[in-house]
């Protein structure tokens, strides 16, 4: 299931969504893009929709053919963060099987965060628990879910401190994590072929998802 990017104030559907379906597809995993809601404030709102999505697809699993114990979570930018927030946050049986990340905002520490998703998700003064809640670096534990992260070292967006301290903190629980870090790419990159290390990427990402299934976790 992917989460576009758009700073919570909107969504890029196509080279963060739906332009991956061809990739997926091509390797026999099904996918789907969500629409999810913009907060406007009320963090509740994007959260709910990524807990209801997993929910239809696990009641709809064998109509679908899907594995309901397989549902992984892609997210880009903002939708990183969300695809972060699921994935430290929910109980351990919902969880989704591992996570993608694109370039994403993973704190909402002002210092690091990009300053219109945290503010469009918690509003404009947030308290220091409510911030603390949602740096998703923060709620990584033994069950977080595989996690495979890209970031463009020149990303002026979202600082690409946001993915290396969700590896640490990944690292540090035990659980497997894959960190590329590339020179070049800026943010927002998604399956543009203009980042010109997408070839690179994608065989990075080919033996990520080769390793899932044959149980390399």
């Amino acid at each position: 299931i992917a989460l576009p990017g758009g700073g919570y104030s909107g969504l890029a559907m196509f080279h963060e969504g739906f332009d991956w379906a061809e990739y997926f597809l091509s390797k026999g995993i099904a996918f789907g893009v969500l629409k999810y809601r913009m907060p406007a404030g009320d963090h509740t709102l994007p959260y709910a929709d990524v807990q209801a999505a997993f929910k239809l697809v696990r009641e709809h699993a064998t109509e679908w053919k899907v594995s309901p114990e397989e549902i992984g979570i892609m997210g880009s930018s903002a939708g990183g963060h969300l695809a972060s927030t699921f994935a430290t946050h929910a109980p351990v049986a919902d969880k989704p099987a591992f996570q993608i990340l694109l370039y994403p905002v993973i704190t909402m520490d002002q210092a690091l965060t990009h300053g219109g998703s945290r503010r469009n998700l918690l509003g404009e003064k947030p308290s220091q628990e409510l911030t603390d809640r949602f740096s998703n670096e923060l709620g990584v534990d033994g069950d977080t879910p595989p996690a495979f992260i890209i970031f463009a070292a020149d990303d002026k967006v979202v600082p690409p401190a946001n993915g290396l301290h969700y590896a640490e903190a990944m690292t540090r629980h035990g659980r497997p994590v894959t960190l590329l870090l590339y020179p070049t790419g800026g943010h927002g990159f998604g399956n543009n072929d203009t980042f010109v290390y997408k070839k690179q990427f994608f065989l990075e990402l080919d033996r990520w998802l080769e390793g899932l299934e044959t149980g390399g976790k």
